[in-house]
Formats: structure tokens, sequence, C-alpha cells
């Protein structure tokens, strides 16, 4: 499910994720009256200790760089700036803000719930929390709530954060052509180079999902074009160039993406498509991974529920993907358990738990397949499109 965090914003969601793939341009040094030099945050803490804003500030920062750069020790940062914080002025709207971004880093949603209603509660126009509130809702299955929050977002402050997560919530109804136009109004509000690659990446992934691979892997250099650093557009190329059969490109593209940023999600799709050409799959770093986040306090069932569906145990696919919708019984949560039962020889509870995920008329490629598989298993006629390569799953998930 598509995550968002846009600049500023404190947001995740996105589903898609397997773990929280979000982006966020690198936050800018606070000014200080010397026009001449530019003081750091950290530097700025130093100097003024009392700074609970600044502490929440910090805290942020850190939690985006855990999604940037894919390393969770951050989130132990953010945890000890946001104590700090806390300590200074708990009830202040953009600490609570900042510990709801936290929670819903490591996949604590309903706590990111709480603690985004917290920050609405002391401040009703703080627009990050309402960003946050609409995340966490949608991963906890709560669609309705997640568009008051949007809605809310709209009428406050109308530009890029509001938009894609309006294109989102389209997208999830199924209807394409609001999606797409949601986020052309996205990009034509965005102005910082990680905006506007942000918004190009995710019309990319639009394409894509529709079977427009040309398009999509346009939308991707066109993204990288305003910001080269933006590494989801680089494993948009690299999946366009996979799912195109191009797969000596594809496998040299996934070596720069994962060098960048190893997460979970890439390195499956690295795999997926190691095997597609004919070598051999390592998970060993994604198991490292793994244990990486677990260690840094991040809940990540959803994923282990899809790799082990796809290229492990089944049982342990169910388990995984009981848990993860037990804590957060959304669209993506119910096909990973949908596909785990049907992979651990369940097809009739897997089919229950597909019409779910399919309930909405989200049309993704993914869902659709495995809900007809699962009909056809049952004997039900159902249609399996000829163009999905069942071979590279894990490319057709929800970024």
């Amino acid at each position: 499910m598509r995550a968002f965090a846009i600049s500023a914003a404190l947001a995740l969601a996105g589903a898609m994720l397997f773990t929280i793939l979000t982006f966020t341009a690198t936050p800018e040094p606070l000014p200080v009256a010397d026009a001449q030099r530019r003081e750091t945050l950290q530097e700025r803490l130093r100097r003024l200790p009392g700074d609970h804003r600044g502490w929440a500030r910090l805290a942020s920062q850190y939690v985006d760089q855990a999604r940037v750069t894919g390393d969770p020790a951050y989130y132990g940062k953010a945890e000890g700036a946001l104590a700090t914080a806390a300590r200074l002025d708990g009830r202040d709207d953009a600490v609570l803000a900042a510990q709801a971004a936290l929670a819903a880093g490591r996949h604590e949603f309903t706590d990111a719930v709480r603690l985004a209603e917290r920050a609405i509660a002391a401040n009703p126009y703080g627009v990050a929390a309402y960003g946050v509130l609409a995340d966490a809702r949608a991963q906890l299955g709560d669609l309705r709530g997640a568009k008051r929050a949007v809605d809310r977002m709209m009428e406050l402050h109308p530009g890029v954060p509001a938009f894609t997560r309006a294109s989102y919530a389209a997208e999830l109804r199924g209807d394409l052509g609001k999606a797409r136009e949601y986020l052309e109004m996205a990009q034509n509000d965005a102005w910082a180079p990680a905006d506007v690659a942000y918004t190009r990446y995710y019309l990319g992934e639009l394409a894509l999902h529709a079977g427009d691979l040309k398009s999509a892997a346009d939308w991707y250099g066109k993204a990288l074009t305003a910001y080269p650093a933006y590494t989801p557009a680089l494993a948009g190329q690299a999946r366009a160039a996979a799912l195109g059969g191009r797969l000596t490109e594809a496998l040299a593209l996934y070596e720069r993406v994962v060098e960048r940023l190893p997460l979970p999600q890439y390195l499956i799709e690295q795999g997926e498509t190691r095997i597609k050409a004919g070598q051999r799959a390592d998970w060993t770093l994604l198991r490292a991974q793994r244990k990486l986040f677990a260690a840094a306090g991040v809940r990540d069932d959803l994923t282990w529920a899809e790799f082990e569906a796809d290229h492990g145990d089944p049982a342990t696919a169910v388990r995984h993907a009981r848990a993860e919708y037990a804590r957060n019984p959304n669209l993506v949560a119910a096909d990973a358990l949908a596909w785990a039962l049907f992979k651990a020889g369940e097809p009739a509870e897997a089919l229950r738990h597909a019409e779910r995920a399919t309930a909405t008329g989200w049309r993704n490629p993914l869902l659709a397949y495995h809900r007809a598989t699962i009909e056809r298993a049952l004997g039900r006629p159902a249609r399996v499109d000829p163009a999905f390569d069942p071979t590279l799953s894990a490319l057709a998930r929800f970024s």
C-alpha cells in the first residue's frame, strides 16, 4: 500500500507496503540571525535544550531517515528525542504528531491513531497529524475514517500531501481516472524536487499496475530527472524492465537499488527477478534485514506472510498473515491472508478473505490474480489475466 510522506509532512501508509516505504527531502537546517551561516537543528538544540518542538522535529527527521536509508536504528534515536520532547511538554501537538509518526513507522497503527487524535485535539489545524491519522486508519481497514481525515486535509491545506492521499483513496475505490487526476494536481502543486519526483513516481505506479509499461518507465525517468537520488523511481525502472522481459537490465538496476536502500521489498523483487533469469536467489541479506527491523521494534508480519507464501513455508505464512490481519485488517492484509491460506491448502477460507480484499473495487493485478486462482481451485469460473506473471508477484505489490 502506498506510503505518503512529502517534505515535512509526517505520514505513511502506505502499504505497501510491506515495510513503510516513504521518502522525504533532507530537512533544511534552521536559519539563524547571521545570514552568512545556517545552524543545524542539533546545534540549535545544544544552544536551546528546552525547545520541545525542536526535539519533536529532530525525532521526525530521524523517522524520515529510517525510511530513506532503510536503517531501523533511527527509530531508536527518534524515541530518545521524543522522550526529551515529551518531558518538556508532552501535550504539545507537534510532539504528539511526531509520536504518532514514530508509532506508524513501527507499524503500531492503533497507537498512531490515538496519538494523532490527541495531536488534533490539541491543534485542530495541524495538517501533519491528519496525514498520520489518514494513513493509520487506512492501515487499520477504516477507509471511511481515512477519507474523513483526507477531506479535512483538503479543507485545511489542499497541497501535495492531501492530493496524494485523495489519489490513493480514489484508487482503492477503483476510480483510476480520479486517482490520476489527483496525482496530476499534486504534481502541479509540487515545487521541491523530492516532491516532484514523488508525484511522478506514483503516476508511474498507476501506469505500471494498468499494464502500460512504457508510460510507467517514462514517469520513473521523469521522477529521477527531478531528483536523481529518489530510489523508489530507480526501483520502478527495474520493475518495468523486469516485467517487460529485459531481465539483464532489470538486475543491473536492482543492484543499484539495493546498494542504496536494502529494504525487504526491493530485496524480494531482486530475488524474484534473479529466479526469472535462471539464477539462484540469495535471501541472506533479506533475513538479516528482518532481524534488524525486529530489533528496532518494527512489526512487519505482512512482508513475511507474503514472502513465506511465495518462497517459504505456507504454515509460517499463515501465522504471520493472521497476526497482521488481527492488528491491521486492511485490504492488503486480507489479500496476504487469503494467499497464505490458499498456499496452505485452505481455499474455502482463503476465498472469504480474497473477497474482502477486492470488495472496494480496487483494480490491483495481484489481488485479481490471487482471487481468480483461489476461485478456480474451488471449481468456480474465474478469469486469470494471461498478462500477469506470477513468478514476479512481488513486483506487483502495493507501493
